[in-house]
């Protein structure tokens, strides 16, 4: 199963992608800007989710 922090993660991470490349584009640097940032938050939602199925995993192994 797959937590849906990975989901909303790379979704960020392809807003992001899609962002800095208009910003890269059209000379717009504010726009760069955000595509950066939301790739970021992208890359820890991802952590986020990698860290909520290592715990369930460990959860599964105690309750056997």
């Amino acid at each position: 199963m797959v937590d849906k922090e990975h989901i909303k993660g790379a979704a960020d991470k392809v807003k992001g992608a899609v962002k800095e490349a208009a910003g890269k584009v059209t000379g717009n640097d504010r726009l760069v800007a955000e595509g950066k940032t939301d790739k970021a938050e992208g890359s820890v939602r991802q952590s986020v989710g990698d860290v909520k199925d290592a715990g369930r995993k460990v959860a599964d192994s105690v309750k056997r």
